[in-house]
């Protein structure tokens, strides 16, 4: 039972991917004052938090309405990551985790980036939304699973907070190639919990 947990919050972090964030949240800041910085990034997280934890509780709702059945949505989910995760290894934009080319031009002529970029697509994401929801399917009648979770989306967060806190030390230290090294062994770790979505999945449609 704690290796499910510590799963679900390696695989929230790992599609988050704080370090990642440091050096974009940066760009999409450097004219703020540390003051200013700190609040856009206090309130993106709010922001991040109340999404992740709607798509987390009516995400299943949702999929009911659609007739879409948790097998199916767990391999459709899956796959997903995986794109995510190709993302991260190859540094190719699909803007799972990160922003494409036309949402970067669309942020720099924007006056506030709480909401568009840093909170969407950034931090909650395509890959993140889809993963608290595949996580909450997991135990979703156990009331003490729903807690775990919604206490493992606050912790996920504030880490990716304290990430953005420190971005300035944080890109100072590990550099350009130090982010894109731990990306890319997220994107790898990713993958692998991207294929156990899928066999999970297989295994619950046909088995």
């Amino acid at each position: 039972m704690i290796n499910s947990y510590l799963n679900a919050f390696v695989s929230l972090l790992v599609v988050i991917d704080p370090v990642a964030l440091v050096p974009i949240f940066m760009s999409l800041t450097h004219r703020l004052s540390l003051i200013e910085r700190n609040k856009v990034a206090y309130r993106a997280c709010w922001i991040s938090v109340i999404l992740l934890l709607i798509f987390a509780f009516m995400g299943e709702v949702l999929l009911k309405l659609m007739g879409i059945s948790d097998a199916a949505f767990q391999i459709a989910g899956g796959f997903l990551l995986m794109i995510a995760a190709i993302e991260m290894v190859v540094a190719h934009h699909t803007g799972m985790t990160s922003t494409t080319p036309h949402e970067e031009k669309e942020a720099t002529l924007s006056r506030d980036i709480t909401v568009f970029p840093l909170a969407i697509p950034l931090i909650s994401g395509p890959g993140a939304l889809t993963t608290v929801v595949l996580l909450m399917q997991e135990g979703e009648d156990s009331l003490t699973h729903q807690l775990i979770l919604i206490g493992i989306v606050l912790l996920v967060i504030i880490i990716t907070f304290f990430f953005l806190k420190m971005a300035p030390f944080i890109q100072k230290l590990l550099g350009v190639t130090g982010s894109n090294v731990i990306t890319r062994v997220f994107g790898i770790i990713l993958t692998a919990l991207a294929t156990q979505f899928i066999i999970t999945g297989i295994k619950s449609a046909f088995f």
